[in-house]
């Protein structure tokens, strides 16, 4: 029998320090990252759950978390009669204990006796930094199908990809067999290939090899997760999974389509710029489970003779007579005559300056907030709020795949303005 949404407790784990995400992550945390214009990392997760009617939702996090209340507080809200909500635990030091959430598995921990003052019989539990679509009905149907006490969302990947990621092997009722967490020894990794005899059942095409990866995504059932966590381990994927394969029922929920980890600035810069395509691997414009945000009530964008080229033109922008191409224009964007972005992230504003701030900040020789006139940008990451010249010239071209300056970044050769940030007229980078 299905089961009923209504016995399911969704937690999204929004993940440490970020710092693999830094210089985005200086200033916010991992999960309130924006995405494509106008969303935010965390608004995937949250949207996947809606979308399957899930609407017991808690968010926990420690690091930076202020613009995620913020934006949490001002896009989720249901009526009183649901009984829905999304809410954040963060982090806090108590008198029992005083230390942060050590790793997924401490941080559910932390937080057990709250979920557990809620009715549910399985908990789904998610990353806050994964761009995917899914129906988690699904993989709940077939949880209390095969009457699983943990089952594990997988995807087909490659050898090249199972290199970086948590890799299972499992038998022919789906039953998860063996797990190796990153395994590195060829040897090993070839004794976790996927059979073929599995490539007609799963719908998989093309004749390479595969390998079964975990998504991060499970669903316990109630009395198994208190079990599993009756000890001091600190992480799902590393400690409690390899654990619970030997001895509880863990099944494999195998899904296919799009899943991408934006766990580094390339993921995340080439993940957006993918929304640019004409055929996106994520499509944003799939009204069947739309993607939710913060209503922010912004006029429609304006353009004054500018070249477009496959970009994402988000609310609220004024763009000039200026060339763009193959990048992301973020909410509020304002964008000067003759300049060019080729490849750019361009996150926005969360304000419209005021023409007092713009000729106070002049006279100190400090840009107004956007892209100034006349200025090339290629390969880069253009924080939220930042100042960017006249005659500006930003470009990774010729340096180092990794630098700080005291103006901006370069993580896995793409160049970072950092939120807030002032590139002067006429900079070179």
């Amino acid at each position: 029998m299905a089961p009923t949404v209504g016995n399911v407790l969704s937690v999204i784990m929004g993940g440490g320090q970020g710092s693999r995400l830094f210089p985005l992550t200086k200033e916010r945390s991992k999960p309130a990252v924006p995405l494509a214009g106008k969303y935010r990392l965390v608004d995937i997760p949250i949207s996947n759950c809606i979308n399957s009617n899930l609407r017991r939702i808690y968010l926990l996090t420690q690091f930076n978390s202020a613009s995620l209340h913020r934006h949490i507080s001002q896009s989720y809200k249901f009526d009183h009669f649901s009984g829905g909500f999304v809410e954040i635990l963060a982090a806090e030091q108590t008198l029992s204990d005083a230390s942060w959430y050590q790793g997924t598995a401490d941080a559910v921990r932390k937080n057990l006796l709250h979920f557990l003052n809620h009715d549910f019989e399985y908990m789904l539990i998610l990353s806050g930094d994964q761009l995917y679509r899914m129906d988690f009905r699904r993989i709940i149907a077939q949880h209390v199908d095969t009457h699983a006490d943990l089952t594990i969302a997988t995807l087909p990947v490659g050898r090249k990809e199972a290199n970086s990621l948590g890799i299972m092997q499992i038998n022919e009722e789906r039953r998860i067999t063996r797990f190796v967490e990153k395994p590195k020894d060829p040897e090993v990794l070839d004794s976790l290939r996927l059979d073929r005899d599995w490539y007609g059942r799963l719908d998989i095409e093309g004749d390479q090899e595969f390998f079964l990866a975990s998504m991060g995504i499970y669903i316990f059932n109630r009395d198994i997760l208190i079990r599993v966590l009756d000890n001091t381990l600190t992480d799902f994927g590393k400690h409690i999974i390899p654990m619970a394969i030997s001895d509880l029922r863990v099944f494999s929920y195998v899904f296919q389509g799009y899943w991408e980890d934006i766990g580094t600035i390339r993921s995340f810069f080439e993940a957006n710029l993918d929304c640019t395509a004409e055929l996106p691997q994520f499509n944003f414009f799939d009204m069947s489970a739309p993607i939710f945000s913060r209503p922010r009530f912004l006029p429609a964008s304006k353009i004054n003779g500018a070249q477009i080229n496959h970009a994402i033109i988000s609310d609220g922008c004024i763009i000039n007579s200026a060339t763009i191409g193959h990048s992301i224009v973020g909410i509020r964007s304002v964008v000067g005559a003759g300049s060019e972005l080729n490849r750019v992230v361009l996150m926005g504003g969360d304000y419209y300056e005021s023409h007092h701030s713009i000729l106070e900040n002049e006279m100190m020789g400090k840009p107004r907030i956007g892209i100034g006139q006349n200025t090339r940008i290629e390969n880069a990451i253009i924080d939220k709020n930042a100042r960017i010249g006249d005659n500006v010239r930003i470009s990774p071209a010729g340096k180092a795949e990794n630098m700080d300056h005291a103006l901006y970044y370069i993580r896995d050769g793409v160049v970072i303005i950092p939120k807030n940030g002032v590139i002067p007229h006429g900079m070179v980078i």
